[in-house]
């Protein structure tokens, strides 16, 4: 549990160095206040750092994740949803807000890597760290926070469901 907290707070002082520099650039950290129920009724937006797989909706709630700066996006993946080995540039932390989460680190998809992740569980991914990741038969919707700009990359360029026909 400590080692969490330790993590949790790590991550919380590089976000708030983050925005510190950004507010020293002249950018100002919007007003923004949303309940579940509220972010729930958000459109999809996509953007740079989503997967490209269809079962999987992007909301960026909080700047631009293709261009510097901090960003948080809520990934809304739908049921029964498997995500190939790929990475991103810039770090990323994800906390899962609903559902069950199954991921795992490794430059191909596999299951017996795969941790579970429930409601209230926190997960890095290092900048250009392959992953991967699946849902099970409920939807799973994630908050990702990271530093841009940001891209996706699949491990083997057959997998990336945005170059398929």
């Amino acid at each position: 549990m400590m080692t969490i907290c330790r993590m949790i707070a790590g991550v919380a002082v590089a976000f708030l160095t983050t925005a510190a520099s950004a507010q020293d650039a002249g950018v100002k950290l919007p007003d923004y206040a949303k309940t579940p129920d509220e972010l729930s009724a958000v459109q999809p937006t996509g953007g740079a750092g989503g997967s490209g797989n269809a079962k999987v909706q992007v909301v960026t709630i909080l700047g631009d994740a293709s261009k510097p700066g901090v960003y948080a996006q809520l990934l809304k993946v739908g049921p029964g949803a498997q995500i190939p080995a790929h990475h991103h540039g810039g770090d990323r932390v994800g906390t899962v807000l609903k559902g069950t989460w199954h991921f795992g680190f490794g430059g191909k998809f596999d299951k017996a890597k795969l941790k579970t992740l429930p409601v209230g569980s926190v997960y890095t991914e290092p900048t250009n760290e392959p992953h991967f990741a699946m849902t099970g038969n409920e939807p799973v919707v994630v908050l990702i926070t990271g530093t841009g700009p940001t891209d996706t990359i699949y491990e083997n360029p057959a997998d990336d469901p945005t170059k398929k026909p």
